[in-house]
């Protein structure tokens, strides 16, 4: 008997060749896309067009085709979790939260209500089994690799789950669409936040919480005041344009307090340190973290992993420290262990 496949489906190249690889591979697919939580009427609009463009996709290829309405669970699981970071004074990545609460749980769940085997996404990763154990493995190209942002998915939906892009580029898969003459072989991805399409994170919290963001002071590292700035959640940690203030040589925010509301400002030099701390991890290739162990912690999506050892805290936080000190570790963004490409675990750095 075919194997049952729920396929997220967002209406772009990327989930729409999941669809055609699913169906050569055998399995009986059907289509869902997601209806969101969005900020304002245009992006609602753009929302129902992406939903619009699933669905013909999926009636050219003959399958059935769901809307799931997300709208509430997105904005109290996501949105607001997002908009709470930024005013603890942490930089928050939404897509792993949404992958966690939304893309993975939610949706797993809802499969399997409706007799699902599988349910599947258009991510560039991919999946291996070890003595019963299920883990992430990097993308077969690396330059699209996406395994950072999933290491928060379970034992139970690791082996539930298919990435059918994993072993291909993404000009392979945009050639893969052109030939079988799908309508979005060369539409372009997303790029930023998806409810906050114009990337201006700071405009969206003020009009969100209907708040204006906390103004107080810049400050050297002896607390000397250099200045005022434009409100806390403008910054994140490294940068150095769009501070608001102009200095005799480049300065860059190297700690946000949002008790005192004071951003401490140095040099580059200042913002490379070897630690970092992360609680509550989610382990894959492993059941957990019993001894010091050497991995590869990649801190952000832009980083490349490098090398450094973690160390098991009696709490069951990690400690993890590199080799080499490293530029900006952001508190609020994700730290993922890697043991070449086999993920080990990650979570989100506490300091």
């Amino acid at each position: 008997m075919e194997k049952r496949v729920l396929l997220g489906m967002s209406g772009g190249v990327d989930s729409s060749t999941s669809l055609l690889l699913l169906q050569q591979q055998g399995y009986q697919v059907e289509g869902a896309t997601f209806r969101l939580w969005k900020p304002d009427e245009e992006s609602r609009a753009q929302g129902e067009r992406e939903i619009e463009s699933a669905r013909q996709l999926c009636g050219k290829l003959g399958v059935p085709h769901h809307v799931i309405d997300w709208t509430q669970e997105f904005q109290t699981q996501v949105v607001d979790y997002f908009v709470g970071e930024y005013q603890k004074g942490r930089t928050p990545n939404p897509c792993v939260i949404c992958n966690r609460t939304i893309k993975f749980s939610a949706f797993w769940n809802w499969a399997k209500e409706r007799g699902f085997d599988y349910i599947a996404t258009g991510h560039y990763a991919r999946i291996g089994e070890e003595k019963g154990r299920y883990f992430l493995r990097k993308a077969a190209c690396e330059k699209k690799d996406q395994s950072y942002f999933l290491y928060v998915a379970s034992q139970e939906q690791l082996a539930h789950l298919l990435f059918p892009l994993g072993e291909y580029s993404k000009e392979e898969v945009r050639a893969m669409a052109a030939q079988h003459q799908l309508s979005v072989a060369k539409k372009p991805d997303s790029q930023d936040v998806c409810f906050i399409p114009d990337g201006e994170y700071g405009k969206f919290l003020a009009a969100y919480t209907g708040k204006k963001a906390p103004i107080g002071r810049f400050v050297d590292q002896a607390g000397n005041p250099l200045g005022e700035h434009l409100g806390l959640w403008n910054y994140t940690i490294g940068q150095r344009k769009g501070l608001g203030v102009t200095f005799g040589k480049p300065m860059f925010v190297e700690k946000i307090d949002p008790v005192t509301r004071e951003i401490t400002l140095g040099d580059n030099d200042a913002l490379f340190r070897r630690e970092l701390w992360v609680e509550s991890p989610n382990w894959m290739a492993i059941p957990g973290l019993e001894a010091p162990r050497p991995a590869q912690i990649r801190i952000r999506s832009a980083h490349k992993a490098q090398p450094g050892m973690l160390y098991p805290l009696p709490d069951g936080s990690v400690r993890g420290e590199f080799q080499e000190p490293q530029r900006a570790i952001t508190v609020g963004q994700s730290a993922v262990f890697y043991e070449g490409e086999r993920v080990l675990g990650g979570g989100v750095i506490q300091r």
